[in-house]
């Protein structure tokens, strides 16, 4: 299944589960908030989250943030670069998750090429 597809399926389901859950449409307000951009441009913030999903080895944080870099018009080389200081923050295992996220990267350029 395209990459592009998963992240739209996951968007969806999220959006039923804050729906059944309106608790929850707090912390969404929060992440959104905190993701203004007052001071720090969006790229900038979605490179750092992807960097972070990729540190704490969150799946669905890494194709998010992939894709919402991508859309705030990083480049590859931005991902890329973002991906290394993941690694430097999270060692081994977010080496095997910097990975998946540029295999998530490529995918993605593809499918947007298309």
């Amino acid at each position: 299944m395209p990459y592009s597809t998963q992240l739209s399926e996951f968007k969806g389901t999220l959006g039923e589960l804050i729906e059944e859950a309106p608790e929850l449409e707090q912390f969404a307000g929060f992440i959104h908030s905190a993701e203004a951009t007052d001071v720090l441009d969006n790229k900038t913030k979605e490179l750092i989250s992807l960097a972070i999903g990729v540190a704490v080895r969150c799946e669905h944080c890494i194709l998010w943030h992939t894709d919402a870099a991508l859309e705030a018009g990083a480049t590859h080389e931005e991902v890329v670069d973002a991906l290394k200081i993941a690694v430097v923050m999270g060692g081994g295992p977010a080496m095997t998750y910097a990975v998946d996220a540029y295999e998530i990267l490529c995918a993605l350029e593809e499918e947007r090429a298309a």
